[in-house]
Order: structure tokens, then sequence, then C-alpha cells
């Protein structure tokens, strides 16, 4: 992964071999809490959405999160002969690895338990004329509860962000008001877009 401050990015991974990866409400509220604690500091989370295989997260990097460092944490400049990793990545592998950790003791396993490479896809605003990238991406991760068929409401989706933007929850993890301004979407009418129909191919251009 390699991030640019002040961009949007589209960042996921799923379970090894699409295994399940949260298999508990504790599992879900202790990754939250990771995000929260691990990412916070190094980007703006503007979305997120934890499904039973697989997570989503709509991110803005900031200058912290993209200044290298050495795998030890350290900065680039005060160790110049180890590989430098951005900080930003850095803090997703080790969520995704003190995770598997837990999980693992957890449920007796052992070996990976997510996919070996995290994706993070770059949202080039105006790539596709009169659509806003991150705005179909925030309804995107917000909808796969729906699409999957875990709920027959996003709002009763408790591991996304999608509650507290409806105003139905007091979440802080996202900034919302940064969201906001960024997509161009509208409280008041924020629930009603994000149950409009999105055509698969225009998902597939703009987010994969």
């Amino acid at each position: 992964m390699q991030f640019t401050a002040d961009n949007i990015y589209h960042v996921y991974n799923r379970g090894n071999n699409s295994q399940r990866i949260f298999f508990y409400r504790t599992n879900y509220i202790y990754f939250i809490r990771k995000i929260r604690e691990s990412l916070l500091p190094e980007c703006e989370i503007l979305a997120y959405c934890l499904m039973p295989n697989h997570y989503h997260l709509l991110i803005k990097p900031n200058a912290q999160g993209c200044e290298q460092r050495s795998p030890s944490g350290q900065t680039a400049a005060s160790r110049p002969n180890t590989p430098a990793l951005q900080s930003l990545s850095h803090k997703i592998g080790n969520l995704q690895s003190s995770y598997t950790r837990a999980i693992q003791k957890q449920e007796g396993i052992k070996g990976s338990l997510f996919q070996q490479k995290t994706k993070a896809k770059l949202l080039e605003l105006n790539a596709w004329p009169g659509m806003n990238t991150a705005a179909i991406c925030m309804h995107y991760i917000h909808q796969n509860p729906l699409k999957a068929s875990l709920v027959n409401r996003m709002e009763d989706w408790e591991y996304s962000s999608f509650p507290d933007y409806a105003q139905l929850r007091n979440g802080t993890l996202c900034n919302q008001k940064l969201a906001f301004e960024v997509m161009g979407l509208s409280s008041e009418t924020f629930t009603l877009d994000s149950y409009a129909v999105m055509r698969d191919d225009v998902l597939e251009k703009v987010l994969f």
C-alpha cells in the first residue's frame, strides 16, 4: 500500500480463502476499537463496514500517516539502511496482525487470518464526469450488509458507520463533517441517497 496525504482511499481485505474473521459481537467491537487506536492518528476515517469475512474502510491519510518508517516504527531518517514502510501501512499491518493473534487464541487456530495483501484503491474524485467516486464508495460500503441479506435495512447493521450518518447513533470514529464536505452529500437526504441502486459496471470501474 502506498498513500499520498489528503487523497481518499478505499481500503479493504478479507479472510484468507474467504474464511470468517468475525465470530462474535465482541470481535467486531474489538476490531473497531483497534481501528480507533491504531489508525486515527494516521488518517481520517470517513466510513467503515465490518462484514463476517471482510472489512471496508474509506480513509483520508494525513502527513504523519504517509511518513516513511522502518519496520520497528522509527523514522526512515533515523534508520537509513533499513527498508522503510509508510506509517499508515505499518499501522494497518499491525492492526491485522494483533487482531489475528487474538482470534487464533480465541478459536484455537493457526495460520493466516487475512489475505496476504490489503488493497488500497485511490479514489480519483474527478475521474468520472458527474460522479463523486468517494460518495459512490461510501454508499457501496454501507450497502454491503443489505446486499448480503444480513439485514433488511442498513440501519440495522451495527458494525458500520451508516447508523452514525443516518443520525441514529452518536458515533465519533468517522469525521462526518469532512465526509459531507468532500462527498457533496446532504445530511437531510443521506439515507435516501444511500439506498439508491448502483450499477455493477460503475462500481467495478470506480472502486476496484
